[in-house]
């Protein structure tokens, strides 16, 4: 089971949001029939039954598995994920997927916020009350053309490489690997106060 699912479906996150569903979700941690969920439930097996089945068809649960009670086959569900995340392109119209296949750059640093979602809420979920070393900066930029922002790329790029390369440290004992990342777009109209 991965740590984090994510949930890019509207019937997937429709499916989080039914009280019914998300109770079985929670409970489907470990493998259960629906025979087991009903008991902890108090609600017909028939009736578990059938939001397992409306749960596996989106792919929240997923079987795990069957096994022989009293000359019956039980089908075993867990659930797809530890937790479940929603992501930035659910809800996206149409014509906004369609936008974005064609703008890979942008739909790198959608597909990167939602990486950098999903490490933060895994690391959250194996801390132990320690503290998580992890640090963000972001900054405003003006550059007046295209071949100044190519320009800064570059220098950015040639100046993180040196830097990671002083740094890192891959055979030291202890030592913890980390991730970096950079993302550059244009700031969207109306997207904050101006300088």
């Amino acid at each position: 089971m991965p740590e984090t699912f994510i949930v890019t479906e509207p019937e997937q996150a429709a499916a989080l949001l039914h009280p019914v569903r998300s109770e079985l979700i929670s409970l489907l941690k470990e493998p259960r029939s629906a025979t087991e969920l009903s008991k902890r439930m108090n609600d017909s097996a028939q009736k578990i039954n059938y939001h397992l089945k409306a749960l596996e068809k989106v792919g929240l649960v997923v079987r795990a598995g069957t096994r022989n009670v009293r000359n019956l086959v039980e089908v075993l569900y867990v659930s797809a994920g530890r937790s479940f995340l929603l992501s930035d392109s659910l809800g996206l119209s149409a014509d906004t997927v369609k936008k974005l296949q064609d703008q890979t750059a942008l739909a790198h640093v959608l597909s990167l916020t939602e990486k950098i979602k999903r490490d933060a809420i895994s690391l959250m979920e194996q801390s132990e009350d320690e503290e998580i070393p992890s640090a963000v900066m972001e900054m405003e930029l003006a550059l007046s053309d295209m071949d100044h922002r190519n320009a800064f790329l570059q220098e950015y790029a040639d100046m993180l490489t040196t830097l990671i390369q002083k740094h890192h440290r891959p055979n030291k004992e202890n030592a913890r690997v980390y991730h970096v990342s950079m993302a550059m777009y244009p700031k969207p109209e109306g997207g904050g106060q101006r300088e």
